[in-house]
């Protein structure tokens, strides 16, 4: 088989650490977890993280423009706060807006893997693991790379002046690690409303892990991320909205770990700093904002028997903004959780756990949990129910709070609750001929209490009236009264060696929602994620050429904004197009892309138009 093509894109039954924090498998750990190599970067038609995550089955992405311009992560209906983003073990959701969470700044050369973990996972991660956690594993922070090292990457160009530039390396000796990696995605853009939807993102990143001897290690990162891009209709659906963004993200983090015979201590710090200047148009006065994330987590994880574990944690975390428009403010959290994974027999695992979580403006949660699964040789049945909470971010709690006149928009709330939920359900795992297909279903339900959301709100009943007018029309933040989210859930994983020379791959996922409100009151994004979504991957690789795809369907209520003739249909479907043919064999290849091939005009926000039909060309090398 050809090398560039041998790395498998699809793991179906691997160790995984998102899951519990204690390595395990996959197959005893009671919950729903997808498992995908980095390498499936290189063989799909994605140009960042953000668009490879958006076809990892079972999850929504709403993407405001393309190749990582901005995005939200939605899982199982809720809201896109309510995913919880991981890098190497600490959290990266920014305290100013969920927003940024899919600003990730990592580059695609160095992601071991993803691990998708699915449902409530507030009872170890604390707040925003409500519809699940994304886990990104670098190579510099993992020792089970196969590769000693390697060098790749791609350039690439093609309509409205397209740019893209890849390129990453990984080394490894005996006692060091290290990773280190560049992307860029540039280009003038689609025509928009009076302007063009140009963006220029470039993530720089470093990682070196160093084992010390007498069972220590030492990993670094160091991370900067910038992107510039047109932001028109974001946030608003006005007709004098041409805005621009610039966000720029550094991201510092450490860690030291000890390995002994029967116990693991773990001790991680990190520091995150995000510049936003946010301009509605050319005659506005730019929002201006400073947000810093302080964190630290120490774990120690203890083998009481072969067939029991135990962990224990605590997370500090201080959250800081500085901003003209939602002011100066900061809060600090802190955590306590403890975890246990107790096996039964040959077939059982057990695993409650605990957390205990202080915000000093929403006081303390006591957030249990516990997981349940039964093993048998190619089937696990699994079950779950837990609490999950989340707090309020800053714009939810000051947007437009430190404006002199507001005449219209969302206006955040500082007297928000935390949100706080109650998750169960319950699924099936199966693997196929010789665990080359994984099938799984998944039955959940989310019952949720002061669930925060903007709701269209009276002047009249605004708590707060003295920045605004009395003809301006607001939505306001709020606690929104009893939700309850029920779905269903099934995803595919396949892949085979048709011969020595030919592998195929492929994922699919489909999952039912329904939502319901106790108060029947429509809030903003609670009404916009999809009813019905189906994200599929595959490909055919070969010893001198290879096929993939990646595409989407979903269904969801329509919405409309007549002042910048906007629509949001009920459904669309897009299909994103690659092939690759290696021209020296090991080293060298060209490959063409085309995205969106059917030139489908949609949005996944009401405004934010994405881009029609795009071609692209170049070359990808390997050493």
């Amino acid at each position: 088989m050809h090398a560039m093509a041998q790395d498998e894109p699809v793991q179906l039954n691997e160790v995984t650490v998102t899951s519990s924090i204690i390595p395990t498998d996959v197959a005893r750990t009671g919950r729903n977890v997808i498992i995908l190599s980095g390498e499936m970067f290189a063989k799909l038609p994605v140009n960042s993280v953000e668009e490879l995550i958006r076809y990892i089955p079972g999850i929504e992405v709403q993407s405001r423009g393309p190749m990582g311009s901005q995005s939200d992560f939605i899982l199982r209906g809720g809201t896109f706060q309510q995913a919880l983003v991981i890098l190497d073990g600490l959290r990266l959701n920014d305290p100013n807006s969920g927003h940024f969470t899919s600003y990730i700044p990592i580059t695609p050369a160095q992601i071991d893997h993803i691990e998708l973990l699915k449902g409530a996972s507030s009872a170890v991660y604390g707040s925003d693991a409500v519809g699940g956690v994304i886990h990104i594993i670098t190579k510099a922070f993992t020792t089970k790379s196969k590769n000693k090292k390697s060098l790749s990457g791609q350039i690439a160009s093609g309509q409205y002046g397209l740019f893209n530039a890849n390129a990453g390396g990984f080394y490894q000796t005996e006692k060091m690690t290290i990773d280190a990696g560049v992307l860029t995605n540039n280009a003038s853009g689609q025509p928009q409303r009076g302007t063009d939807g140009f963006f220029h993102n470039t993530t720089l990143s470093a990682g070196v892990n160093q084992l010390l001897g007498k069972g220590w290690s030492a990993a670094l990162r160091v991370s900067y991320d910038s992107r510039k891009f047109a932001a028109q209709n974001f946030y608003t659906t006005f007709l004098s909205d041409t805005a621009q963004e610039k966000v720029t993200t550094s991201w510092n983090q450490i860690r030291l770990a000890h390995e002994g015979v029967k116990g693991k201590f773990t001790i991680q710090g990190g520091y995150k700093e995000v510049n936003d200047t946010y301009q509605f148009s050319s005659i506005s006065t730019a929002n201006q904002s400073k947000s810093t994330l302080l964190q630290s987590l120490a774990t120690y994880e203890y083998s009481l028997t072969k067939r029991t574990s135990i962990i224990a944690g605590l997370q500090l975390q201080q959250k800081s903004i500085t901003s003209n428009d939602r002011g100066e403010h900061s809060i600090h959290q802190r955590a306590v959780f403890v975890l246990l994974r107790q096996s039964i027999g040959e077939h059982f695992t057990v695993s409650p756990a605990l957390r205990i979580d202080n915000d000093e403006r929403s006081g303390t949660e006591v957030v249990p949990q516990l997981n349940v699964s039964y093993t048998t040789g190619p089937l696990q049945l699994r079950a779950s129910a837990g609490k999950t909470i989340r707090q309020a971010d800053f714009t939810e709690r000051y947007n437009n709070y430190n404006k002199v006149f507001i005449s219209s928009g969302r206006v955040g709330n500082p007297d928000l609750l935390a949100e706080q939920s109650f998750s169960y359900e319950a699924g099936f795992d199966y693997w196929i001929s010789g665990r080359d297909i994984k099938i799984s279903g998944t039955l959940f339900q989310q019952k949720f209490s002061k669930l925060i959301d903007y709701v269209t709100t009276p002047y009249a009943d605004m708590p707060r009236k003295s920045n605004l007018s009395p003809i301006g029309t607001y939505s306001l933040a709020q606690n929104v009264s009893d939700v309850t989210n029920s779905g269903a859930e099934i995803d595919i994983f396949y892949k085979q060696a048709l011969s020595s020379s030919v592998n195929i791959f492929t994922t699919a996922g489909f999952i039912l929602l329904d939502t319901y409100s106790a108060s029947g009151t429509p809030s903003l994004y609670l009404s916009s994620h999809a009813r019905f979504l189906m994200n599929f991957t595959g490909g055919v690789i070969t010893k001198h050429y290879s096929l993939s795809f990646t595409s989407l369907y979903k269904t969801r209520t329509e919405q409309e904004a007549t002042a910048i003739t906007a629509k949001l249909d009920g459904q669309y479907f897009v299909m994103n197009l690659k092939g690759e043919y290696f021209l020296v064999k090991n080293q060298l290849s060209a490959f063409v892309q085309i995205d969106n091939i059917f030139d489908q005009k949609y949005s996944d926000v009401l405004g934010a138009a994405m881009p029609g039909r795009w071609l692209t060309g170049g070359v990808k090398f390997k050493l």
